[in-house]
């Protein structure tokens, strides 16, 4: 790993599980990460209720906008976490690879999907203490 890991969130759509990974690990990861999402069939928007349950811990998505998958945010990170949808990525050795077998909160209202945004955040933060644990002074 370079001297600040990349990570890349993949979902199909790109509208949940995703958004709210890579804006957890923005959050709380700062400039120690570089964070990608991406789905391998994009959705015109971020999910309402997503959106609606990040901002209640006061994460603002509401400007993200499903990207699509290409083999080029695969190559370029470190890490590549799929999110439970079945979704797979390009290998390429070197890389890590996970699946967080996570709820899909696509058509669910935002009681439903906070303590998915709630999982997120958990294995966000084991994340962060493996790959970009805070610096000691």
């Amino acid at each position: 790993m370079a001297d600040k890991p990349s990570v890349l969130f993949v979902c199909v759509h790109n509208a949940g599980r995703s958004q709210m990974a890579a804006a957890w690990l923005t959050h709380l990861a700062g400039d120690r990460v570089e964070v990608r999402s991406a789905g391998s069939n994009p959705g015109t928007a971020v999910n309402p209720a997503a959106v609606e349950a990040m901002a209640e811990v006061g994460i603002d998505i509401s400007a993200e906008t499903p990207k699509v998958l290409t083999v080029d945010a695969v190559r370029e990170s470190d890490v590549c976490i799929t999110m439970g949808c079945g979704d797979t990525c390009p290998v390429f050795p070197g890389k890590r690879y996970l699946d967080w077998k996570l709820e899909d909160p696509a058509g669910q209202g935002v009681a439903a999907v906070r303590p998915i945004r709630d999982e997120i955040k958990t294995l966000v933060e084991g994340l962060i203490a493996e790959i970009a644990p805070e610096k000691k002074a």
